[in-house]
């Protein structure tokens, strides 16, 4: 048995970090659900604009913007014809699976994401766009952004809530989806309304890596995951969930971000093997999918309680780390640099564009 596929006998679906045109048209993305257990995908500007800068979209550009369109509106045109395609392959996993698994993630623009109301209304029109039942619309679990994640959820618009990068912004997240549920459930509307919450893992070691002692490199993220998911485990236990779920709710699936391994010491599966959990996600960039399916070990099962969690964060709290600070400026951080990204990809449309316009 393949690495890969232990992993989803224990419980925990495999989502690609990455979309592009080439990995559909080319049947990259259909090999590696076929081969690797892949059974959905998130995206992002960064990838899509690597693809655009390298003419893997010249054709869709030339005849779009020879049609009138520029900059955001081209792009998300380009997105989701790409979201339509992947979602299409796959639906038969989302059929499988009662809608459990089998999806694709968009992400709003970057410039919504302290503005509630205009993300509600975004959301809602990019997943009726889309018009794949399995098509995720994210949103950063800013303190904004919980508002619209309980609206959108009220809505009826599955919801991928990232940047999250703690216990207490994990249950804010959760929070929002929970009173959306309750919202519907008061007015009697269906409850099969999914959501996925995005915790990143691997940028607290990024961020600590030189303000700790070696003996404490590389386990921040590992701990601050084991911490959220106890508070995964025990809301699901709590009476408020279980009286949603005996109305037909399903849960929000807690899903593991960011965890390439970015230290040049440590292993490079490190956080896939560490953070197997059932009825949870991890996303993989194709580099860290393709190791973990060459040398992955599945092993123990990662803690219902956290493990030793809260000991390893305590030894990080003695050594000065201020864990709360640490998790709201990395937020910050996290939305900032997708708000370059965003900014750079449409920097590369724009240019791609006048290059294709010289050329005829």
């Amino acid at each position: 048995m393949k690495p890969t596929e232990a992993l989803q006998h224990l419980g925990q679906s495999l989502w690609l970090d990455n979309l592009t045109r080439g990995l559909l048209t080319g049947g990259g993305l259909a090999r590696y659900i076929r081969e690797l257990s892949v059974t959905g995908l998130t995206s992002n500007p960064t990838i899509f604009e690597q693809a655009i800068r390298g003419g893997g979209y010249d054709d869709e550009i030339r005849r779009r913007a020879s049609a009138g369109r520029t900059g955001e509106a081209l792009f998300l045109d380009l997105a989701l014809e790409d979201i339509r395609h992947a979602a299409d392959l796959f639906h038969p996993v989302h059929e499988r699976t009662c809608g459990v698994d089998g999806w694709v993630s968009l992400e709003l623009p970057p410039a919504l994401a302290y503005d509630a109301r205009a993300s509600v209304d975004a959301a809602a029109d990019l997943h009726a766009r889309a018009g794949r039942r399995n098509v995720f619309i994210k949103i950063p679990g800013t303190p904004e952004g919980v508002e619209a994640i309980e609206e959108s959820i009220v809505a009826g618009v599955p919801i991928n809530v990232t940047l999250l990068f703690s216990r207490e912004q994990y249950l804010a997240a959760a929070g929002a989806y929970l009173r959306g549920l309750e919202r519907r459930l008061a007015a009697g509307l269906d409850l099969d309304v999914r959501s996925v919450a995005s915790l990143f893992v691997s940028r607290w070691d990024t961020a600590v890596a030189e303000r700790v002692p070696a003996a404490l490199r590389d386990r921040l993220g590992i701990a601050i995951a084991g911490r959220t998911y106890r508070a995964y485990r025990e809301l699901h236990e709590s009476d408020r969930w279980l009286a949603l779920a005996n109305a037909g709710a399903r849960a929000q699936r807690l899903l593991w971000a960011s965890t390439s391994t970015k230290s040049a010491t440590a292993p490079d599966v490190m956080y896939v093997e560490a953070l197997a959990a059932p009825h949870t996600v991890n996303t993989l960039p194709e580099k860290t999918l393709a190791a973990f399916a060459d040398h992955g070990k599945p092993g123990a099962l990662l803690a219902a309680d956290g493990g030793d969690a809260e000991d390893v964060l305590a030894r990080f709290t003695r050594a000065g780390v201020d864990l709360a600070a640490l998790a709201l400026q990395l937020q910050r951080d996290g939305a900032a640099a997708f708000g370059k990204s965003w900014k750079d990809l449409l920097a590369g449309i724009a240019e791609r564009s006048a290059t294709l316009d010289t050329a005829r």
